[in-house]
């Protein structure tokens, strides 16, 4: 292909797929990365593409293109269309730009599945949803549609599940659009995964799901993609040969406003800065930290060095860097400083995760109600953050005894902390008889250490002291471990930690939990300690007690510092 020809087909890539790095287009269009490299050089050099720096704690610094407002137009001269078929056929208007850049983390990860695609299946023509339950879609060669789904990390199991059947019901409509032959789900956890895996079931077509962090880093021929209810990991080329011809992709009107977008600037650093610019100035350290306050909000700056397993003072410059962008809060409960996302910074991992921001600033803003008003749990806007400062001790205490956790595997060999989860990532639901049951722990956590791995559940107690709080709070544990739930959601028999303040508190509690496990005939995998002897063995270490030992001993097996 002559280079004039070769740089049009690059120019209709990067309409139909903006932002995209070099090895991604070289792979879905199927040219050599010399070749990709070379176009992209010489439409630089015409000013018919800009670039933009971007990372993620996934995805390693890489350069990414966007067609310019000159490149699109010499792509309509070339195709003989009129701005308004230009912005009917592509996703290049100023709408789809800014709507593309906040998502440009998920972008990432969804262009280097797109990626292996194409290596496992040829040139695919690939398709973005802006408001529709599904991310993207492509085509290959061969006529076969495949939806791509991705769930990030903010979305809670309703607002996914609503999404799922929304997808789903478009398979129910004979009537209605056409829809893939099969779905690629991308999680961002095990937890998560399991829950996708069983709203997808009922998918008439083949349905395969993978970790987000194993799509953005694996090949066509790396076995990451499971099948709903089916323990086998599949390859992506093994997975798309059972995907069968047919199928079409739905159709999605433009946006009622449309217009030809301006030049791409790399933005400078400041709260000025446009929303739908932060994605591109924040660096992956910068991102993780986001994530984590997003999980762990009200979190004092020594407990979110321990969970992110970083000294002080680097957390104190990423916290002086997001504030200047206008991302983090800091407030004083209690004569303590504690650090929360803003509500830009809450806004902006919604919109990157297709979840309603007003939605989230309702839960979750830290936000004083009256800024005149002195900062008290009843001056906080958002309702979860609301009662999080309410009960301010008891979340401290959660937040502790994790970052605890964190450092002690950091510091013993063999040991790792595959995932923490906060209260409202932790709650599970379950069947009990006719009625739909759940728990609701203060945390969550995967332990993997010596070549095992562990779940477990925390629940950090001060108000069961007394023998029937106590029973209360066992007994909805002793209606989930029963049943085959446990080992569904998690792969592995969890186990359940309880701490106390109080030593005289944990012993009593110990009594309780043996009568209510033995009448109940249930193996409640149960282990009891208190705040000081965590304080002294560390959460790994000899600080347990079970109703079946009452020696401490150690909950996740004996390990060595």
């Amino acid at each position: 292909m002559r280079q004039r020809e070769r740089d049009v087909e690059t120019l209709r890539r990067l309409a139909s797929m903006p932002f995209l790095d070099r090895l991604e287009l070289a792979a879905v269009s199927d040219v050599s990365e010399g070749t990709a490299h070379g176009s992209l050089s010489r439409l630089r050099r015409e000013g018919s593409v800009d670039t933009i720096r971007h990372a993620t704690p996934l995805i390693a610094s890489t350069q990414r293109h966007g067609v310019t407002r000159a490149g699109l137009n010499r792509l309509m001269r070339r195709e003989g269309m009129t701005v308004r078929e230009l912005l009917r056929r592509y996703p290049v208007s100023s709408h789809w730009r800014r709507l593309l850049l906040q998502r440009l983390d998920a972008i990432g990860v969804v262009y280097r599945l797109a990626s292996a695609v194409a290596d496992a299946g040829g040139p695919l023509r690939f398709r973005w949803y802006r408001a529709m339950p599904l991310d993207a879609a492509v085509v290959l060669p061969d006529g076969r549609t495949i939806g791509i789904v991705r769930r990030g990390p903010t979305p809670d199991r309703t607002a996914f599940s609503e999404r799922v059947w929304r997808l789903l019901d478009g398979y129910a409509d004979p009537q209605g659009r056409p829809m893939p032959r099969a779905l690629l789900a991308i999680m961002p956890d095990e937890v998560r995964l399991r829950e996708a895996d069983r709203l997808l079931a009922r998918a008439p077509g083949p349905v395969y799901l993978a970790l987000e962090e194993n799509v953005a880093r694996a090949g066509m021929d790396d076995p990451v993609w499971r099948v709903p209810s089916s323990g086998k990991a599949l390859d992506l080329s093994t997975a798309l040969s059972y995907v069968r011809h047919g199928g079409g992709l739905p159709f999605e009107p433009p946006a009622s406003r449309s217009s030809l977008p301006d030049r791409l600037s790399p933005p400078e650093s400041g709260p000025e800065v446009e929303e739908h610019l932060v994605p591109v100035l924040l660096k992956p350290a910068d991102k993780r930290m986001i994530d984590c306050l997003s999980e762990w909000p009200l979190i004092t700056p020594g407990d979110l060095s321990g969970l992110l397993e970083l000294s002080d003072s680097r957390v104190s410059h990423l916290t002086a860097r997001l504030a200047k962008l206008g991302l983090v809060s800091e407030v004083t409960i209690e004569a303590r400083r504690r650090l929360a996302l803003s509500d830009r910074g809450l806004a902006l991992l919604a919109r990157r995760d297709r979840t309603a921001a007003a939605t989230a600033l309702r839960r979750w803003s830290a936000e004083p109600i009256d800024s005149e008003a002195p900062f008290t749990w009843r001056n906080v806007t958002g309702s979860r953050s609301r009662h999080l400062a309410r009960h301010i001790e008891h979340t401290e205490a959660v937040h502790r005894f994790m970052a605890a956790l964190v450092r002690q595997a950091g510091t013993t060999q063999g040991c790792r902390i595959a995932r923490t989860a906060p209260p409202h990532k932790s709650t599970r639901y379950f069947r009990h008889g006719d009625a739909l049951r759940s728990i609701h722990p203060d945390g969550f956590g995967i332990v993997q250490c010596g070549g095992r791995t562990q779940p477990f559940f925390l629940e950090w107690e001060r108000r069961a002291l007394h023998p029937s709080t106590m029973a209360a709070r066992i007994a909805p544990y002793l209606r989930y471990f029963p049943s085959q739930q446990p080992v569904d959601d998690h792969g592995d028999r969890p186990i359940v930690l309880v701490v106390f303040d109080d030593p005289l508190a944990e012993a009593r509690f110990l009594g309780v939990a043996r009568g209510e496990t033995e009448h109940s005939r249930v193996d409640l995998p149960l282990w009891v300690s208190h705040r000081v002897m965590l304080e002294r063995e560390g959460p790994l270490g000899r600080a347990w007690r079970s109703p079946k030992v009452l020696e401490a001993t150690y909950a996740f097996g004996k390990v060595e510092a």
